[in-house]
């Protein structure tokens, strides 16, 4: 079921749980599942694995943003990206999609086309045009702490003062999109775990949430999978770092945070389920 605030939706129960966010990568060099869903019926079996296993939003994303990949651009994105789209819009009419993306080309196309949140990991950086199709659109957004691009995000992780820095980025990003007349209503905080940031930075972030709670946004934790859960494990395979993604929910729950970014929906869907009641 959509829930509407103004024209787009928001999920059932929204900031009185940890709600899940699936992520499906149309691209074959993304880091964790890349190449896994290259059809339209393999994607097609995920967003229906997802639905059942409760997921709340899906992601879709058709330009990777792992460390080093290359960039496609808006017209090659949004022809892997729009076929998709519009299948599982027609198939799930009610399902919320959030589109991951920079270019505001293909925030046009996909909102266009039945996309209802704009997810940016450059928080408009890239793209300022973006926030005037949010705008436009006024549908959700997310934005993303990030510095540099794909190619060299890992050669900008010295800062000041880590979260202090994160935090005014990310209302230096937030003015401008309000400033472009997105609505401050629809925006959405992601301080940008594992984007220009070692495992220890990460670590920090998570263990000062409550920072980032302050400014009163929804916060997204994206940490599923990542390389430093990988280094804490010592476990190279993504796909293996399930369990350790899911210590992170728990704590996202244990937080009151509005939304997770995950990769296996079912797990997490039930450790959330059992971990909100213990902690919301």
């Amino acid at each position: 079921m959509r829930i509407t605030n103004n024209n787009y939706p928001w999920p059932d129960n929204w900031g009185q749980k940890t709600s899940i966010m699936g992520i499906i990568n149309l691209t074959p060099d993304s880091f964790s599942d890349g190449g896994d869903f290259c059809s339209i019926e393999k994607v097609l079996y995920q967003v229906n694995n997802f639905i059942s296993n409760g997921v709340d939003v899906i992601d879709l994303g058709a330009q990777s943003t792992r460390p080093g990949a290359i960039e496609i651009g808006a017209e090659n994105e949004s022809k892997i990206l729009l076929p998709y789209l519009k299948k599982i819009r027609n198939q799930h009419p009610n399902i919320i999609i959030s589109v991951d993306t920079f270019n505001s080309h293909v925030a046009y196309e996909a909102l266009s086309n039945g996309a209802d949140w704009i997810n940016d990991v450059t928080g408009g950086r890239r793209d300022e045009e973006i926030l005037d199709v949010v705008s436009e659109f006024n549908c959700p957004l997310v934005i993303t702490h990030s510095r540099g691009n794909s190619q060299n995000m890992n050669n900008f992780t010295n800062y000041d003062d880590l979260l202090i820095d994160i935090i005014h980025s990310l209302e230096n990003l937030t003015t401008k999109a309000i400033d472009k007349n997105v609505s401050k209503d629809n925006i959405i905080w992601d301080p940008g775990i594992g984007f220009s940031k070692d495992t220890n930075q990460n670590l920090k972030i998570l263990k000062n949430i409550d920072l980032f709670k302050k400014f009163e946004f929804p916060i997204l934790i994206g940490a599923s999978r990542k390389r430093f859960i990988g280094e804490i494990l010592n476990e190279s395979n993504p796909k293996e770092r399930d369990i350790g993604t899911l210590a992170i929910s728990c704590l996202c729950s244990q937080q009151n945070i509005h939304l997770v970014r995950v990769h296996n929906v079912r797990t997490n869907y039930q450790v959330l389920k059992v971990a909100d009641q213990i902690f919301r």
